[in-house]
């Protein structure tokens, strides 16, 4: 082969030809997943190497796409980049355009057990300093993304479960390299709440990747979160997904409207508590009367029973009935009957043959007078001769 048959270039339209080809060639943009390494920033751009172990590529964000970014990488993180190829034709040189990046899944489940693993160290994740939820709470404050379907969720939710709390909306950005402004929001509440008449606060974002929670896994705004003077409680992202902030949180809900659920008591259940207590009111009301009328009637028979004429009366029917039972009682009622009584000459009852002699005087009192006699025989009973002579 010739020379003079072989297409000849300069070395800039052999660049243009390689950039044409490159572009007519090659997707538009493109997904690349891969490990960032030395990135740094030049200029106001970030430049990094992106590397899966086998080859690399160098990759440029200009500094007006690193504005717009909500992660910045450290070396060694995994990433997902969105971007586009850029070939300068002037020195043949390729480079990855990014145009969005993204932390992988394993660079934020690393940053979790590293933050956690901190955090457990410090003592700051403990569920022993979990503190009780108010059961009736009068306003709260919601930190979240506004506006956003998320926060929607949420005030209808409080709507229908308990309309009497206040919701206090705070805004906030929930993704990205924002953990700085959250600390700061969070840090303003804790001053402020006594002002504000705060009972808890909810920290909430709505679905999404796990790698849009990650800046959730921030030790500084998990350290403010465990300080925090209120309940906290955490509703981020969906069921599955596990951040630090749920840990150092006083109750972690599986979404942003199911913390308002763990927080807001039941309309209907409180509607019905109400309902039960009013009747176990009106049963104790009327238990009351029955109890205050019985000792109404009491104290008016006592108070009856004790009027002096009343008293008189039993005093009198009490005497009588004495009377009665003294004259039931009275030897004269047992002379009346036939009966008779016999002294002694000094007036001492006899009562046996024991107590009276031969020829000493005796009284013998009838119903109508006394009879004076001498004692001629004594005679004792057979009966009494038959005891007295076994």
């Amino acid at each position: 082969m010739s020379a003079e048959s072989l297409p000849t270039y300069s070395v800039r339209e052999l660049n243009n030809a390689i950039g044409m080809l490159l572009e007519r060639g090659f997707a538009p943009r493109f997904v690349i997943q891969s490990t960032a390494s030395r990135p740094q920033v030049k200029k106001g751009h970030l430049w990094l190497t992106l590397s899966d172990g086998d080859a690399s590529i160098t990759a440029v964000a200009w500094a007006s796409k690193l504005k717009q970014l909500d992660f910045v990488p450290a070396d060694g993180d995994g990433v997902t980049v969105i971007g586009r190829l850029n070939f300068w034709s002037a020195r043949a040189s390729l480079a990855v355009q990014v145009l969005d990046m993204r932390p992988s899944l394993t660079t934020v489940l690393r940053r979790f057990e590293t933050v956690k693993a901190q955090l457990l160290e410090e003592g700051v994740i403990d569920p022993g300093r979990r503190r009780k939820l108010p059961a009736y709470p009068k306003r709260l404050a919601v930190l979240t993304s506004v506006p956003s379907s998320a926060l929607a969720d949420m005030l209808r939710t409080a709507q229908e479960r308990w309309p009497l709390s206040e919701l206090l909306v705070v805004p906030i950005p929930v993704q990205g390299e924002v953990a700085p402004v959250i600390c700061g929001v969070l840090s303003r509440l804790a001053e402020q709440h006594h002002q504000l008449r705060l009972d808890a606060i909810v920290l909430a974002r709505g679905g999404g990747s796990r790698e849009d929670l990650m800046v959730f896994d921030d030790a500084d705004v998990c350290r403010i979160l465990a300080s925090f003077p209120l309940p906290v409680v955490t509703g981020l992202g969906h069921e599955d997904d596990l951040t630090v902030a749920d840990l150092v949180a006083d109750h972690r809900a599986a979404t942003p409207t199911a913390a308002m659920v763990t927080l807001m008591p039941s309309k209907e259940s409180a509607q019905q508590t109400i309902s039960q207590r009013r009747t176990r009111l009106s049963e104790y009301k009327r238990w009351r009367l029955e109890q205050a009328s019985s000792r109404l009637k009491e104290r008016h028979l006592q108070l009856h029973t004790l009027r002096p004429a009343v008293a008189l009366q039993r005093r009198r029917n009490q005497w009588e009935q004495r009377q009665q039972l003294l004259l039931a009682l009275s030897p004269q009622r047992w002379l009346h009957r036939g009966f008779a009584m016999l002294h002694t000459a000094n007036g001492q009852p006899v009562q046996s043959i024991d107590d009276i002699c031969l020829n000493e005087q005796v009284h013998i009192r009838l119903k109508d007078g006394v009879v004076q006699a001498i004692t001629k025989t004594i005679q004792a009973n057979e009966s009494s001769n038959s005891q007295a002579s076994l």
